[in-house]
């Protein structure tokens, strides 16, 4: 019988998708829908499938795999100390630099998030409806991070000011509710140990972290489809931080949270984070989400009157708690769009199932009060992304430029400087040269420095930036430098070598950590030779209408596609892509893979459009 109702489960979790495509449900989350076709095959209703041991530790490793992957999605970069000193640039259009952040947004929103749900947790004890004030609040202050991903990704708005500023306020609304569960399964458990042995979890995270960062990138190089090391690294995290987290007395779902946030500062490959995805969200979650469905019996929850006057009950104070996000919003974003924000982040549910599961082994919450939060939690996944897609439209924002900042102001970086300036390039020029800076400021945005030590440039915020041109004359000087870019997390950095004793010397190292070098002489002979052997390069590089490009593929609305069914398939020819430092030449067949480089020619006005919508993080 175990069996029988685990082939239905997954069964159930087969099709629930194929549905959805076909009849176009697209304002429901699927998780929304595998615990509605739950309630469907359980007591509920059909009585298809009855929870056994074995589903049960089956969705016990769900809701951990979950907890994992929600802490592989926060993006740290968001939190990352930018620059506090303006270029000219800058200082010249300061007045149209947003003043509140993401960051700052977030932060004031989810502050009116814990006021409110204190307060919503205050009136339930005080009117007798629910006692346990800090559950409640813990309950309120919910906020389902997988589902309003998946809703900021269907509309492209995860890279955009608005989309971080949601994503920010629901990582709070699952890591503050996370750190709040812990802390009241340590006061009121009765297998807890003392709150400071929490402390042990963070040191185990710490000790993982430093263990396995210098070898993570060996681990990528010599990985392959018989070891798969990346997941093996990634199941032993999950293992070691859950067993530390039941032996201090913490909840599994911490630890899994704070593996999850280990590997994420371990900078996993994209292919890494799709694996796991695939695992996760392809077995172990879907069961997690069908079987919550299955253990809801609303046969029993709806002929008690009291359950029926908590789950309206509930359900406001879910949205109530998260209404004050839309004053905050308003700070920046047109009126609608912070009413379709507020609603987003109402939406509650990943979490509420693992508080419930944690309080309903504590005994300090009965079935039907369960029962009452779930189903509220259910509402709000059902009314929030529709009030969302309904009201939201896109923003009038300002145009962000790829930041590139030049070390170094001579005849070989300001003319490029310049030509950089007319397009989608945001240039800054630094020099420890007076004289440099005499000359070339007029032209270009030129900042003076007395030293160009690696702390020097950080403290001036050099190394914030999105591309980083070392084209200083001393090799030696950018080596070091360049390094040291690399270390701080530069994406990319390119550096000048005028001495190929140099770089023959450093340039493997350089290569193995993804920096690119050039030498000028022999960047000169290249091209001389392409000249000789290729007398349409020099028309091509003198083509006022179309250019070369070349784009990194971030946009997952691009990849796992075939060339010829790109939408901009006839505006531009694609010569070489490349994947894994290979050269791969393409061809209408050829599938387009996330993180590809692809090298293309088009007209410069409608390449650049499509460059910026390839190289999109979504």
């Amino acid at each position: 019988m175990d069996q029988v109702s685990l082939v239905i489960i997954l069964l159930a979790a087969l099709l629930i998708p194929l549905i959805m495509a076909k009849f176009k449900i697209n304002s429901l989350p699927t998780a929304v829908m595998e615990i509605i076709v739950g309630i469907v095959i359980g007591p509920s209703v059909f009585n298809f499938v009855n929870t056994s041991d074995l589903i049960s530790q089956l969705s016990t490793i769900g809701v951990i795999v979950l907890l994992f992957l929600s802490g592989l999605e926060i993006d740290f970069s968001l939190f990352k100390k930018r620059r506090t000193a303006l270029t000219p640039l800058e200082q010249k259009n300061a007045v149209n630099t947003p003043k509140y952040s993401p960051v700052r947004l977030s932060v004031y929103a989810y502050s009116t998030i814990i006021v409110l749900s204190l307060l919503l947790a205050a009136a339930f004890k005080v009117s007798g409806l629910f006692s346990d004030f800090w559950l409640a609040a813990i309950l309120f202050g919910t906020i389902s991070l997988g589902i309003v991903i998946a809703a900021l990704k269907e509309q492209e708005l995860l890279s955009k000011a608005f989309g971080q500023t949601i994503l920010l306020i629901s990582v709070f609304g699952e890591l503050v509710p996370m750190m709040g569960l812990t802390l009241y399964a340590s006061v009121y458990g009765s297998n807890s140990q003392s709150l400071w042995l929490l402390l042990l979890i963070l040191a185990v995270a710490a000790l993982l972290l430093l263990r396995f960062k210098p070898f993570f990138r060996f681990y990528q190089n010599i990985n392959k489809s018989t070891t798969q090391l990346d997941i093996r690294l990634a199941f032993f995290l999950i293992v070691t931080m859950v067993t530390v987290a039941e032996s201090v007395g913490a909840e599994n779902i911490l630890g899994a949270f704070v593996a999850g946030i280990v590997l994420k500062l371990l900078n996993p490959s994209e292919t890494t984070r799709e694996r796991l995805d695939a695992i996760g969200y392809g077995f172990f979650i879907p069961i997690f989400f069908i079987t919550t469905g299955v253990d809801l019996n609303l046969r029993t929850l709806l002929t008690s009157g009291k359950t029926l006057l908590l789950i309206p009950l509930f359900f406001l104070a879910y949205m109530v708690a998260k209404i004050g996000g839309y004053w905050v919003l308003k700070l920046r974003f047109k009126q609608a769009n912070a009413l379709a924000g507020t609603a987003l982040t109402a939406t509650t549910m990943t979490m509420v199932l693992a508080v419930l599961r944690v309080a309903k082994s504590m005994k300090t919450i009965t079935s039907d009060q369960s029962g009452a939060f779930l189903l509220a939690a259910l509402l709000t996944c059902v009314i929030s992304p529709l009030i969302f897609n309904k009201f939201y439209s896109a923003e009038k924002e300002d145009l962000v430029k790829t930041a590139v900042h030049f070390i170094g102001a001579s005849l070989s970086t300001v003319p490029v400087a310049q030509q950089l300036r007319k397009g989608w390039y945001d240039v800054s020029m630094y020099t420890n040269h007076p004289e440099n800076y005499q000359t070339y400021h007029a032209q270009v945005p030129v900042t003076l420095m007395e030293n160009f030590t690696a702390q020097d440039l950080q403290d001036h915020g050099v190394f914030d930036t999105d591309i980083l041109v070392l084209g200083h004359i001393d090799a030696e000087r950018n080596y070091e430098l360049a390094k040291a870019a690399k270390a701080y997390g530069v994406r990319r950095i390119i550096v000048r070598f005028e001495d190929r004793n140099v770089l023959n010397e450093h340039e493997d190292e350089l290569r193995e950590l993804g920096v690119e070098v050039y030498n000028t002489p022999e960047a000169n002979i290249t091209l001389l030779r392409a000249l000789i052997e290729s007398p349409s390069t020099l028309l091509l590089l003198n083509d006022t209408e179309n250019s070369i490009y070349e784009v990194r593929v971030l946009n997952h609305l691009y990849t796992d596609v075939q060339i010829k069914n790109l939408q901009f398939a006839q505006d531009i020819t694609i010569s070489q892509v490349i994947r894994n430092r290979k050269l791969i030449a393409p061809n209408g067949n050829t599938t387009i893979m996330y993180g590809d480089r692809l090298i293309f020619t088009g007209n410069k006005q409608t390449a650049a459009q499509i460059r910026q919508a390839l190289a999109t993080a979504n």
